[in-house]
């Protein structure tokens, strides 16, 4: 099937399942052969799946990593549903149609020179592509990764080698994917998970961010995607600390290419409060401007 370019961003792609590997609480990383989307995608573009050919309409899913140079997309997903239980079943050498890659992605230059990720459940892999594309950027930027998780991690965590300045040694866990990269990230979970902060992305945020001097906060700018409850609160600590923060909406969706405006959220502008497409307007927002004081 060939390639159409719709809107000269937003490509249709028969991608071909390259991988599928299961994780506990019914989660899935798939990577998909998809050559238009990598070559396209910033961190928190998303991909419209079509899950199966007897499902229409199809499911939106951030994008995870995305590799320009052998073409293919990763994305993580939790089964939710008949769409997503027939996209689990899906195996290598399998096709599925999607578009991508949509939405704007969160800034891509120009960073602060410690910018923290906060990443909630299936908000987790957003922060995974951005801090890997900060990491190509400059030697100067240092991003430092907080995942959260209310179930089992998407991948099993290990005991970190990178030492973060002001968080204790007993939260250790970290995701195996960041530290090969030598980027640190703690992970936190109400659950009990060894190694995991005993709380909240902002109960650890708080505790990182007052662990630092006046002059190094002035260095911090936060990015975070996850459940809107979870946004809130990043967005809260941000105006605390007087830190500039970018958040990624999640959001259901019919078309995801803004005609049916079905996925609009309130926005406060500089001409006053207007509705915005979580899909094309978005899903990244200045927090400030979803969640204002």
């Amino acid at each position: 099937m060939p390639l159409i370019n719709t809107r000269d961003t937003i490509y249709l792609e028969q991608s071909e399942v390259l991988s599928r590997h299961e994780y506990p609480g019914d989660q899935y990383v798939m990577r998909l052969n998809a050559p238009q989307t990598a070559q396209q995608a910033g961190p928190g573009n998303f991909v419209h799946i079509q899950c199966d050919s007897t499902i229409p309409l199809r499911r939106p899913m951030s994008i995870m990593r995305a590799d320009s140079k052998n073409n293919w997309i990763e994305v993580l997903f939790k089964v939710h549903g008949k769409g997503t239980e027939l996209l689990s079943k899906k195996c290598p050498g399998d096709n599925l149609s999607l578009l991508g890659p949509i939405g704007v992605p969160f800034k891509m230059s120009d960073y602060r020179r410690l910018p923290l990720l906060i990443g909630g459940g299936v908000g987790i892999p957003p922060m995974i592509f951005l801090a890997e594309h900060i990491k190509n950027q400059q030697d100067e930027y240092k991003p430092f990764v907080i995942a959260g998780s209310e179930i089992p991690f998407p991948f099993t965590p290990t005991p970190s080698k990178i030492m973060v300045s002001g968080i204790s040694e007993g939260t250790i866990a970290s995701m195996p994917l960041l530290e090969d990269w030598g980027i640190p990230s703690r992970l936190t979970s109400r659950q009990g998970y060894a190694g995991c902060y005993d709380g909240f992305v902002t109960d650890l945020t708080r505790v990182w961010l007052d662990s630092l001097s006046p002059d190094t906060l002035k260095d911090v700018e936060i990015f975070s995607c996850g459940p809107t409850p979870m946004l809130q609160a990043v967005a809260d600590v941000a105006h605390e600390y007087q830190l500039p923060c970018q958040v990624s909406l999640e959001e259901y969706m019919a078309c995801a290419v803004g005609g049916c405006a079905g996925c609009t959220v309130l926005v406060t502008t500089d001409a006053g409060e207007a509705m915005k497409r979580v899909c094309v307007d978005g899903p990244v927002f200045e927090a400030a401007t979803v969640f204002p004081r």
